[in-house]
Order: C-alpha cells, then structure tokens, then sequence
C-alpha cells in the first residue's frame, strides 16, 4: 500500500470513526472541546505511524487506545489536577492495563449512549444554530473546518470562530454530556432534528453560491439521521425525518440537468430516481406511523413526499392527499410557508385561480417579505392564468430575491418566457 493508498484509508477511517471516538473520550473527560483535541492528536499519531507500519486490523479501536494514553498523560501533566480527574485518571489507567485484545470491546458497549449525549451536547440549546450545525458537522460528520467553511460558502476563520466559541461556551456553561429525560429529551431531540433537516436542507436546495445543490451535505445529514434512527428507535419523528429525507434525496440526479441548472419536480425524469432510497424511505415512513399514528410534523412532510415518490407520472400524482396532507401540517405547525405550500396542491386540484386566492392572502405575510418562492409561486399561477405581464413581474421578483446563482437563471429565463408570450399576445 503506498503512502497515498495509507492517506485515503487514514481519511476514510476518520470520518467513520470519529464521531464515536469523540464520543467516547467525551465521556471520560467530561469536555467535548478536550475530547476532541484527544482525537486530533490520536489522528496526527496514525499519520506519522501508519506510513510506516502500516494500517492496523481494527484502525478505530487503535485510534481510541492511543486517545486514551493522551488523555492520561495530560492529566497526569495538569497542575490542578482535581478529585474528579484523578478519578477519571484512575478509571482510564485501569482500562488500559486490562485492554489488549479487550480493547476492541471499548468501542461496543457504551457506544450508542455516548453518541447520544454527544448529539445532544452538539445541539445544545445554549449554542446559536449556526454553531450547532458547525459543531455536529465536525464531531459528527468528521467535516473539517474547511469543508464546513466550503459548504455553507462562508469564510474559514468564521467556522472556526463558531466552533471555538461552541466549545467555550459549552465549557464555561458546564453543559453536562449527558442525555436529557422526560419532558426535556422531548423538547431537546426537536432541536436536533432541526439541525439535521437544516444541513439537508442545504445541500438538497443551497442558499447561495451557484450550484443549486450540494449532495455532500444532503449525505452528511442522512447519515446523522439514520444514526439517530438507531439510537433511539422508539422516537417515530426521528423515523419521520429519516424517511423525508431518503425520499427527497432520490430525486437528485434529476433535480439538475447536464449544465447544472435546476429541473423542477413535475418536470423531472422519474426513472432516474433513486428507487433503493425511495424503499428505504417509504420503510421509514411506515415505521414513524406505526409509532404514532398520529403523525408529527415530519411524519406528515415525508408522507408528502411519498405520494410523489409513489406516482409513476406527474399526472398520476394524488393531490386530493397531497392538500389534505398540508392542511394536517398546517394544524400542527402553523406556518404561511406551509400554507404556500398548500395553495399549490389546492392550483393542481382545483386550478391556478383556487391556488391564486390563497396565495394572496399571504402577500401581505410579514415573514413572507423576503422569501423569493412566494412571487415565484404567484408568478407561475399567473401564467397559467394567461396573465404574462402580471406573471413576468413576480418573476423579476422572485429573481431579485433569489440568493442561489442557478434559480435566479431559471426565475429570470421564466420572467422573458412570460414576456414574449405577453408580445406574442398583443401581436
């Protein structure tokens, strides 16, 4: 194996085990900042080692073993060393002497509860958002700060800031790694849910830049949310969510074209979605209604979703369910984007002036006022109307609101097609 073949296994090593690496250090110091920083120098080690003698059988049970001697060493060094850490020391030290082969169980048995408190510390409340979707990335995705950076188009120096600050603040707040209970796990598990759908949501449609999506990301996010599937398998919207985004993640190789520019879903080629994710995600679906047949808020999206997954055309799309459907969610989680939503299955079933009315009623929406889809969504039900002029201008609306490069083209090529109908109108 050359040194190169020994760098790719190194880096593919990582991002499967970090996460669990830092997990579990996590637990042992009680500081994911720390742990963290264990990890990287267990990393560093595997880079100078491995060239030389090699990947080892189990690289991940290395990695913790190594991460370990580190984390004694630096507690024997400190100066204020305290009961807790002697502890902790002790604790570590007797793990060691009894590891050899027993090493490899270090990374069995407590493993699933300390990713667990690892994704609930990453997502603390007492962090903004844009740090907790900075952290998970990096102690959950293994993403560096540049890939991060990279991701979300925003300078390195100000995803390091962010994580640097998480850490702190978290230290400083001695936010305990642990899993929350009752009541608390609830609330807490709906903010974690938020991160991972948020990252999706970024590579699925980016903001910004000049690509309309960034699959990477939406990969990222799956494999949080599948992790989480797994560590608490009783929680139907963690099911919910799963299954929103396997569904929603089929359809990418047929969201873009060969220049890159945006395919809408009615327009789409369905034989090149994804059919595996489409089972994986109607599988995760059943099991989130299962749980709880009433259905939470994602439960209720990826049953959206599914309808269009399980139609074979777009005229075959059953947008009776589809309007009932929103209407449930709008129920549960009053939102004038869902309501957007809703007026374009209410256009498909009962035509563009039902969806037009709704739409309306919305323009004057505080929160609407910058969102660049609801004169795109106007702008579309005028035109089927006949309506050009009216139709172009929201168009040049929508575009002007846009901030993604590729669906400010689309917006704007739509806003001349109206035109030139207008023209061919009053030829």
């Amino acid at each position: 194996m050359t040194a190169t073949d020994i760098h790719r296994t190194i880096d593919a090593v990582w991002r499967i085990e970090s996460a669990r690496l830092i997990a579990g250090l996590a637990r042992m110091v009680r500081d994911v900042g720390l742990a963290e920083e264990l990890a990287q120098d267990a990393l560093v080690t595997a880079l100078e080692r491995w060239p030389e003698s090699g990947v080892p059988d189990n690289p991940g049970a290395w990695l913790m073993a190594t991460a370990k001697h580190r984390a004694i060493d630096r507690l024997r060094r400190s100066k204020l060393l305290q009961r807790k850490h002697e502890e902790i020391a002790r604790e570590l030290e007797a793990e060691q002497a009894h590891a050899g082969d027993a090493q490899l169980d270090a990374l069995d048995d407590p493993i699933g509860d300390d990713l667990l408190r690892l994704v609930f510390t990453a997502c603390h409340p007492v962090l903004s958002t844009e740090a907790q979707v900075a952290l998970t990335l990096r102690l959950l995705g293994g993403l560096s700060t540049d890939e991060i950076a990279r991701a979300f188009l925003v300078p390195e120096p100000t995803v390091a800031q962010r994580i640097v600050r998480a850490k702190r603040t978290l230290a400083d707040k001695q936010v305990p790694f642990e899993v929350p209970r009752g009541d608390e796990l609830t609330a807490r598990l709906a903010s974690v849910l938020a991160v991972v759908y948020l990252i999706f949501n970024e590579g699925y449609a980016a903001t910004t830049g000049d690509d309309w999506m960034r699959p990477a990301l939406c990969e990222d996010a799956l494999r949080l949310g599948r992790i989480l599937a797994g560590l608490v398998p009783n929680e139907p919207e963690v099911h919910g969510l799963v299954a929103l985004m396997e569904i929603q993640a089929s359809r990418a190789a047929a969201r873009t074209d060969a220049s890159g520019q945006p395919i809408l879903l009615l327009e789409q080629n369905r034989a090149r979605w994804d059919h595996l994710l489409i089972q994986r995600g109607l599988a995760a679906l059943e099991r989130a209604e299962r749980l709880n047949p009433a259905r939470g808020p994602y439960t209720l999206q990826a049953a959206i979703a599914a309808c269009h997954a399980r139609a074979a055309t777009a005229e075959d799309t059953d947008w009776a369910r589809i309007a009932g459907l929103y209407a449930a969610l709008a129920q549960r989680v009053p939102s004038p984007v869902v309501e957007l939503n809703r007026a374009v299955a209410l256009s498909m079933l009962f035509g563009p002036e039902a969806g037009l009315r709704l739409v309306d009623a919305l323009t004057g929406e505080p929160s609407l006022k910058d969102y660049h889809l609801l004169p795109g969504v106007r702008g579309d039900l005028l035109r089927k109307l006949g309506r050009f002029d009216e139709a172009r201008t929201e168009f040049e609306r929508a575009a002007a609101l846009a901030r993604n490069a590729r669906e400010r083209t689309l917006l704007e090529q739509r806003a001349r097609d109206c035109a030139a109908q207008a023209q061919a109108g009053t030829a």
